[in-house]
């Protein structure tokens, strides 16, 4: 038997899956962001706001598919 999550229940509260993997993706690319600005790696982007956006898509689409199956 599968066990893939409909729903994720926090407090009585019902959240879908994609929902907490679009979250912990922003979190994650937060935390690369902050990364790649510590060790002036940020630089090297013509516009790192882009960079960070893709990278909570690319997270998020990771998390997704392998950790939360949907």
């Amino acid at each position: 038997m599968q066990l893939i999550p409909s729903e994720f229940v926090i407090g009585g509260v019902y959240f879908p899956p994609l929902l907490i993997a679009a979250l912990l993706g922003v979190v994650m690319a937060w935390l690369t962001a902050q990364l790649l600005n510590r060790y002036r790696l940020s630089r090297f982007f013509a516009y790192p706001p882009v960079v960070f956006l893709a990278m909570a898509v690319v997270y998020t689409v990771f998390l997704a598919t392998f950790l939360i199956p949907a």
